[in-house]
């Protein structure tokens, strides 16, 4: 449900991410790992003066946006025969009949809306059909996941209120990840549709503010959403500190999950190419690695379907 890998070939100056080197994720992988879809996003770094970010130059916000929204789409282009765009359930369905892997189009940080309905729906119509409301800054929408308490319980903006009825009525999946506890109420509060965190693992395993309470796992299960396992080590490790990421952590996160909201909650998320350090798992072929364990640590095969893709799909049917 989420990879940051178009931001490296924007700052890399590649024209097709297919075969593009030294990243978790490229489309030729995902082919070879039998992906069934993608949702690649649009992440927006913190930018400094004069549009400096920590990986390099960016120009504005739109601008940003349009460059890589534009090496997604020439990526698929030219490699039609294999990779498809997707903007539902349904067209998804229509590209794996045709033998094809689904990308999808996100954004992480909706600080590019800007407050803005008229914005929010130009990005609908430009395809994005999931937005991580915030990253790690406050924005239009609200405010982020913080160590400072105070901060941590920040709600959502007006305009935030506002925009999870237009997203559901849109079609445009709400995702908390990155959100503040305060934020993660309101949404579960408004929605009336399901809202996920698409790579988000649970706190009580590891104390990161990124992740999700026990309490927030069931809110999450109960409104029929889904959060995806983080392959992050900090977000895995008990210390919340290491980045030595294992599939032993992974799997102890998912049970919790599972214990927590049942079967239909738990769904992937890997963050591939927004992690670094130690990983067992390193791109999506290596993922069968993790299956076989899950389903030797007991997990039916009927509830592996669902952790690999059932719940996102009934997600994707209930959202757009």
């Amino acid at each position: 449900m989420h990879c940051d890998t178009l931001m490296h070939g924007f700052f890399r100056e590649v024209s097709d991410i297919y075969k593009i080197e030294n990243t978790h994720v490229n489309l030729r992988r995902l082919i070879m790992a039998g992906a069934e879809a993608q949702f690649f996003a649009v992440f927006f770094p913190r930018r400094e003066e004069g549009g400096l970010t920590h990986w390099g130059k960016i120009p504005s916000d739109q601008e940003y946006f349009e460059a890589l929204r534009k090496l997604l789409l020439n990526s698929i282009r030219a490699h039609f025969e294999e990779i498809a765009f997707a903007r539902s359930a349904g067209e998804l369905l229509a590209n794996k009949a045709a033998g094809k892997v689904s990308v999808f189009l996100t954004m992480e940080d909706g600080r590019a809306v800007s407050g803005s309905f008229a914005k929010l729906q130009r990005f609908y119509e430009q395809g994005v059909r999931l937005i991580t409301l915030t990253w790690n800054d406050e924005n239009c929408f609200g405010a982020p996941n913080s160590k400072d308490p105070a901060r941590m319980q920040k709600g959502l903006t007006k305009f935030g209120k506002e925009a999870v009825e237009f997203m559901n009525q849109k079609g445009i999946i709400i995702d908390v990840s990155h959100l503040s506890d305060g934020g993660f109420r309101d949404v579960a509060e408004l929605t009336a549709k399901p809202f996920v965190a698409s790579h988000s693992n649970a706190r009580s395993l590891s104390p990161h503010p990124r992740n999700l309470t026990d309490e927030m796992i069931q809110v999450l299960a109960e409104k029929g959403g889904v959060a995806g396992l983080n392959l992050y080590g900090a977000f895995l490790q008990k210390d919340g500190v290491s980045e030595h990421s294992t599939i032993e952590r992974m799997i102890a996160h998912v049970k919790h999950m599972y214990r927590l909201g049942g079967e239909e909650v738990i769904a992937i998320g890997t963050d591939f190419d927004g992690i670094e350090g130690e990983l067992e798992i390193r791109h999506p072929e290596e993922m069968e690695r993790l299956f076989a364990a899950l389903q030797k640590a007991g997990f039916s095969e009927r509830v592996m379907d669902k952790f690999q893709h059932g719940n996102v799909m009934r997600v994707l049917k209930e959202t757009l």
